[in-house]
């Protein structure tokens, strides 16, 4: 009797100890986290073809006064830019997760998947039809119109998901989606000859630029709500990420769950695309990488995780599209393939040897 005590208690000893080391980890990756957001916003906040000190940006920013040149550069240009990369950064990786989750494969996001083409071609059409009739195009509508794109494409990818029991041919599919919704897209941008439409082709290779406050308070509203409402599913996730079946039995109605999936994801995507265009690989390689450094796939703990992570991914790789090659900017695009597609790569490769 005496020794099946001691067995307890060891055994409670051991998963204590376990479960602290666990919560130190988290908190560890989550202050990294913070301190990295913090530290990249600082950057980009200092960097720029003009000049601003430190001290006259912390005085612009909390004072609200100083030159009124400087002035306009942080509150016009500068911070607009960099609350919408982290912003919509957060969601596209959130959308990723979401994507991830539904196809229950790691390699699943909505650039990948075309989902993010779809939304460009949609947001195409309607800012060369209205811009006829219209002097300005709002950000809603910009947002609904990327919105049905992505249903669009998202449809697509499901009744090819009912025919192909393969995810790699799914991937191919998606693939193939994205290069005909892209190549669509870029006729109609060719062929486009009024004179307000000149940034679209900027537009459709991806980048933060030209975000204004307007901007920002519409990406605000939407990446909050379905971050709180992702993040209201970790429970349902997380018995999911278990099985249907398991899911089932633990009350969760699968087909109203997958459709939630399905319209956060897009709705993600298509705020994302509808602002910055098509970005690549942020949607897998961030939740990833919230996964390894986490050591867990808990949805409670890897969905901020991953929306933090998100934010930061973008904002450094903003940081680099706008400094590398000043005056010139690359497309924002080009410098997360640089970074995300090795560790898609990677991902491939360790599937491959598990098999």
């Amino acid at each position: 009797m005496w020794h099946g005590i001691k067995l307890q208690n060891e055994t409670a000893s051991l998963e204590k100890s376990q479960r602290l080391r666990r919560y130190a980890r988290y908190n560890l990756v989550f202050v990294l986290l913070i301190v990295a957001f913090v530290l990249i916003t600082i950057l980009n906040i200092n960097s720029g073809s003009v000049n601003i000190s430190v001290k006259e940006i912390a005085k612009i920013i909390f004072l609200r006064e100083g030159d009124d040149m400087a002035y306009s550069i942080i509150w016009k240009i500068r911070l607009p830019r960099i609350i919408t990369s982290a912003l919509l950064g957060g969601g596209l990786a959130l959308a990723g997760f979401l994507l991830q989750t539904f196809f229950n494969n790691p390699i699943a996001g909505p650039f990948v998947l075309g989902i993010s083409s779809g939304a460009k071609l949609i947001v195409a059409v309607t800012m060369i039809v209205l811009i006829q009739y219209v002097n300005s195009i709002s950000a809603f509508t910009m947002v609904a119109a990327a919105f049905v794109g992505a249903l669009i494409s998202m449809g697509f990818v499901l009744l090819a998901s009912r025919k192909v029991h393969q995810m790699s041919m799914l991937l191919v599919t998606g693939i193939m989606i994205s290069y005909i919704c892209s190549a669509i897209t870029e006729f109609l941008i060719t062929f486009a000859k009024d004179t307000d439409i000149v940034n679209l082709h900027n537009w459709s290779q991806g980048s933060f630029s030209g975000m204004d406050w307007d901007n920002v308070w519409m990406c605000f509203i939407i990446i909050t709500l379905t971050f709180g409402a992702t993040f209201l599913l970790a429970k349902p996730i997380s018995a999911y990420q278990m099985g249907e079946s398991y899911a089932q039995s633990m009350g969760v109605n699968i087909k109203r769950f997958r459709v939630i999936l399905i319209l956060l994801s897009s709705l993600l995507a298509g705020c994302v695309t509808a602002f910055a265009g098509p970005i690549s690989f942020v949607g897998i390689a961030v939740p990833h990488l919230a996964k390894i450094f986490l050591n867990t796939a808990k949805p409670i703990v890897v969905i901020p995780a991953t929306f933090i992570g998100g934010g930061v991914f973008c904002m450094l790789c903003d940081y680099i599209a706008r400094t590398a090659f000043a005056p010139t900017e690359l497309s924002i695009s080009t410098v997360t393939a640089i970074f995300g597609a090795p560790i898609v790569i990677a991902m491939l490769l360790k599937k491959q040897n598990n098999h």
